[in-house]
């Protein structure tokens, strides 16, 4: 059974090498880092038939309850702080893959489709994905030593069955949760008045698995000095706008009672995520309001559905944006100082948005738990997102970019390399910086997600848009190879030229061209990004005719 234990760490996908670990640390530091600088196989295919294996046996083995827990804290008060992260996730695939084979959402199992409406239920659920894997609900609870230490009240749904080791695995990820729910430790209190706030967090497998947590932190209903409680929900999908919405329902039972909140998670962990742009409708009843109809619709932009641009413009003039892009786009140390979780989580996400069609393959934690603070010393490149009662733990450091997001700083880059300005070709940034004007502190989100990409897409296409033509096949069904030397030499420009030389040899390009490489070759020019090229050029095209 020990063979389909698996490692997570908090890294946004993937990194293709480790960095040295100093074995002067201890054991749970040594696994730690390892966890943060775990790298993505290159051995996919077979860790997939592994994965499946390892699924398959705990499909045979778990049994589960649909009914949520309670948890006591004279339950839960052995379990302690968390000492490491390691096999997250591992007891809860089995009944995913089980959901997944054995279930059709929202229909009879006993309804026949005909081809137009199968076809049609494709489409709208074409995602293959569930909402949530399951949610918990956090809050501080005074020890025997006289401090506040968070621990969950209520699971859903409760795993019951399960062997002793995923029994230890699971109280191990719902631990390292409320690390996260609380990330500044055991200094709490009862307070009278406290703001909700909504944030996110990424954990990540070494074979590059996501799973995003969605907070919700709020003072409960009630009168005098209460301690705030955290609801957090595990899921497959990145839709922070989406979750934003499920948090306001759920936030709206738990007034009435916590025994409210189970049917409408129930109903919607049965219902399947719809795929872009289209919407699910879950049934939900209230006391004195009868059975409410909720509709949850999917932005068209996938890949937009996890930011919110606005946070971002509204902490960062545009030319800081532009600082940070650059010292981004060639994977350095940078850390995000902030007293809200929900802008250190908003930013750090839309900094890693403003690089595709590329993927951040390093670490990236939106929001730093005060235990893990030391992740400032990993000499590998980073997404860190600090609160300010910690910045000076966080800022100790050399070589990186701090980033001041809080109202009210004297200064926004605490520390820099003092390059960055000039990291990015002077004609492409104030390409960038132009097409950004055609926002305004009013903008909305649509008008953001539209402005936002439209500045900085261009960028890569005019700097590495022209990838294709130096990836050669040497016959039909052989892996094509890419040729660096001859892509940067046919670069006209010796400034664009001399970026690229860089960011060449960052893992995410290099990671990107790997997939590029093995993409058949039928599938060359059908991503999205080929398409945009290929807009790009035709309008070059049409420009030069003119001319």
């Amino acid at each position: 059974m020990t063979s389909s234990r698996k490692t997570w760490g908090f890294s946004s996908m993937r990194s293709k090498t480790r960095a040295p670990l100093d074995e002067a640390e201890n054991p749970f530091r040594r696994r730690l880092f390892s966890s943060f600088r775990s790298d993505r196989r290159e051995q996919r295919s077979q860790e997939e038939e592994d994965d499946t294996d390892k699924r398959r046996t705990l499909s045979d083995t778990e049994i589960e309850t649909n009914n949520g827990v309670f948890l006591s804290g004279e339950d839960q008060s052995d379990m302690g702080a968390m000492k490491r992260f390691s096999t997250l996730f591992s007891s809860f695939r089995g009944k995913i893959s089980k959901d997944r084979t054995g279930k059709e959402p929202d229909l009879p199992a006993s309804t026949e489709l005909s081809s137009v409406e199968e076809k049609a239920k494709e489409q709208r659920y074409s995602s293959g994905q569930f909402f949530f894997e399951y949610l918990v609900v956090v809050r501080p609870k005074k020890t025997k030593d006289g401090i506040y230490e968070p621990q969950i009240i209520y699971q859903f749904p409760k795993k019951d069955g399960m062997v002793r080791f995923q029994k230890e695995e699971e109280e191990k990820t719902l631990k390292a949760l409320t690390l996260f729910c609380f990330p500044e430790g055991v200094n709490w209190a009862p307070l009278t008045e406290y703001p909700s706030e909504t944030f996110s967090f990424v954990l990540t497998d070494v074979d590059g698995t996501r799973k995003n947590g969605y907070c919700r932190r709020l003072l409960p209903d009630g009168k005098g000095a209460r301690l705030p409680e955290a609801y957090c929900i595990i899921s497959n999908v990145a839709c922070f706008g989406l979750f934003s919405k499920i948090f306001d329902e759920v936030e709206q039972r738990r007034k009435i009672s916590m025994a409210m909140i189970y049917p409408f998670m129930q109903s919607l962990r049965e219902s399947a995520f719809p795929a872009p742009g289209h919407t699910v409708n879950i049934k939900s009843f209230i006391p004195d309001r009868g059975t409410e109809i909720i509709s949850l619709t999917r932005p068209t932009d996938s890949w937009l559905e996890h930011v919110d641009f606005r946070t971002l413009f509204k902490c960062l003039s545009d030319d800081e944006v532009l600082k940070v892009f650059a010292a981004t786009v060639l994977e350095r140390r940078i850390v995000f100082i902030a007293d809200e979780l929900g802008t250190l989580s908003q930013v750090i996400h839309a900094v890693a948005v403003l690089l595709y069609p590329f993927i951040w393959q390093h670490t990236l934690i939106s929001i730093v738990p005060e235990i893990l603070i030391d992740v400032v010393m990993a000499p590998t490149p980073y997404l860190l997102g600090v609160q300010k009662s910690l910045a000076e733990q966080a800022t100790d450091q050399t070589e990186l970019l701090v980033v001041d997001l809080s109202e009210g700083r004297k200064e926004t880059f605490i520390k820099s390399m003092g390059d960055e300005d000039t990291i990015l070709p002077h004609k492409l940034k104030d390409e960038i910086k132009q097409a950004l004007g055609a926002k305004n502190e009013n903008s909305s989100l649509e008008e953001l997600n539209r402005v936002v990409p439209e500045a900085f897409l261009p960028f890569f296409i005019k700097t590495v848009g022209h990838f294709q033509k130096y990836i050669v096949r040497n016959g039909k069904d052989q892996q094509a190879e890419f040729q660096p030397t001859h892509f940067c030499k046919a670069l006209e420009s010796k400034s664009t030229r001399r970026f690229v030389k860089k960011f060449v040899q960052t893992q995410m390009f290099d990671l990107f061209v790997q997939e590029m490489e093995q993409r058949p070759a039928s599938q060359d020019g059908t991503g999205f990004f080929d398409k945009k090229i290929a807009e790009y050029n035709k309008k070059m095209r049409e420009k030069a005719k003119k001319h």
